[in-house]
């Protein structure tokens, strides 16, 4: 049997806190919570836990905060954000949630940083979790690489091709375990799709079809004070300044409503990495392309005329790969919402909750033994922190995630340019365009930079 599972990493196995680098410093004067007792938890003693500092707790990272309260085998130690209200909800959900587990009341609370670098640098902290804007990605995770930190983080893998091929070549360097958030690799639908397009039973696999939708946009909006809570410059960091209103941040007064910066091309590209960062890595991992990509792209959108924000509306996009396989990206104007498989014997469409082929008898087939066996994950979650455990690779690792990502924002490039572009998947360089090659990366505002 063949199996795609674990495959050999270059992550040596180290003990959790046998790579941290010895210049790692906490600044003086910050708060870190008291040490636990092992009567605390029980036989799941905090010695033995996974120390984790989630950066980032907002929408998403409310969630994302939320599952690493529900492990048993991590302990949430340190929250951070730059908006003050946020970060003392999250101290107060951590340490709530704790306090029910010592009814002692052993249990003595949760670091707060407004600064990610402020809590990476502490030592005794084994893993993040990054739940920022997605021009907040490259930069924690890189921290967190260089200090020894192993990395969950939020989709998509970065701002920039420039940017993701850093974090994913320092990420290998140092030896961190990293994790993406594309939790579709676990779930079961979508793994099943998958081993069936590899083992052929569409036949030869000739056009994937991607659905996702689009964001709406807005008229200007006025210029409003920044309120005391937020730390709006640290906020921008590496992007352009700009003036505060609040619908280019998040809401103020709700954790659970879309922020504005998601529609906004200084700080991401849209639907197209949201979504699509999801969807490509399913159409990536159903061809067996995950460590490469496409070397043809040609892409049209609307985008909003004025207003705020300007991240594309209805789009169509074609891929082309070395296998001569044609991917397909349009809006839910046009196509379901998910991933559709079409070979010369028949098609396999699996979205969020559903899964469908033709004929439909391909889902009664079973992988049998010298078949291609892909990574089983039933909790993407838990796969992380096994896999910081175990040194071995996650089911969403860097390279993986930086490949996904880097197809979306190549989309991207082909929806602004609109025309044909060549791509060199192993120089990750548009062939003969100037142009297109000057939109790998973007300039970071001092003082910031990778």
């Amino acid at each position: 049997m063949r199996t795609v599972h674990h495959a050999p990493s270059s992550v040596q196995a180290i003990s959790r806190r046998g790579f941290l680098r010895t210049s790692a410093v906490v600044g003086a004067g910050l708060a870190l919570p008291a040490v636990v007792p092992a009567s605390v938890f029980g036989a799941g003693a905090p010695s033995e836990r996974i120390a984790v500092g989630c950066i980032g707790v907002g929408r998403m990272g409310n969630g994302d905060l939320g599952d690493a309260l529900g492990l048993p085998q991590v302990q949430v130690v340190a929250v951070c954000d730059l908006d003050s209200k946020r970060v003392k909800m999250a101290q107060k959900r951590v340490e709530s949630t704790y306090a029910k587990r010592s009814p002692g009341g052993e249990y003595k609370g949760c670091a707060t940083y407004g600064d990610f670098r402020e809590l990476i640098a502490r030592s005794d902290i084994d893993a993040v979790q990054i739940s920022t804007p997605d021009h907040w990605h490259a930069l924690p995770a890189l921290e967190a690489a260089r200090n020894g930190k192993d990395i969950f983080m939020q989709k998509p893998c970065s701002l920039t091709i420039q940017e993701g091929r850093v974090v994913s070549d320092t990420v290998r360097r140092y030896n961190r375990i990293f994790q993406i958030g594309s939790q579709q690799r676990s779930d079961k639908r979508f793994r099943q799709a998958c081993e069936l397009v590899r083992n052929g039973r569409v036949g030869k696999l000739q056009r994937i079809i991607v659905g996702f939708g689009t964001d709406p946009g807005c008229g200007p909006q006025p210029t409003m004070p920044v309120p005391e809570n937020l730390d709006y410059d640290m906020w921008l960091g590496p992007v352009p300044w700009a003036p505060y209103t609040e619908e280019r941040v998040h809401p103020q007064n709700s954790l659970n409503d879309r922020p504005g910066w998601l529609r906004i091309s200084d700080y991401g590209a849209g639907m197209i990495t949201g979504w699509g960062s999801h969807h490509l890595d399913i159409a990536h991992w159903g061809m067996g392309t995950e460590y490469t990509g496409p070397i043809e792209i040609q892409g049209t959108a609307e985008f909003p005329k004025d207003g705020l924000w300007d991240v594309h509306g209805t789009f169509h996009i074609e891929y082309t790969y070395a296998n001569g396989v044609t991917m397909i990206c349009e809006d839910e104007k046009k196509v379901k919402n998910g991933v559709r498989f079409e070979g010369d014997k028949g098609w396999i469409f699996v979205t969020r909750g559903a899964i469908n082929a033709e004929p439909k008898s391909l889902l009664q087939e079973t992988i049998g033994a010298g078949e291609t066996k892909l990574y089983v994950s039933n909790y993407h979650k838990g796969n992380f922190y096994e896999c910081v455990k175990s040194r071995q690779e996650t089911i969403a690792p860097v390279e993986v995630a930086h490949r996904s990502c880097s197809a979306c924002l190549l989309g991207d490039i082909a929806m602004h340019l609109g025309r044909k572009l060549r791509w060199n998947p192993d120089k990750e360089q548009f062939v003969d365009d100037a142009a297109a090659n000057r939109m790998l990366s973007r300039t970071m505002r001092a003082p910031w930079k990778l």
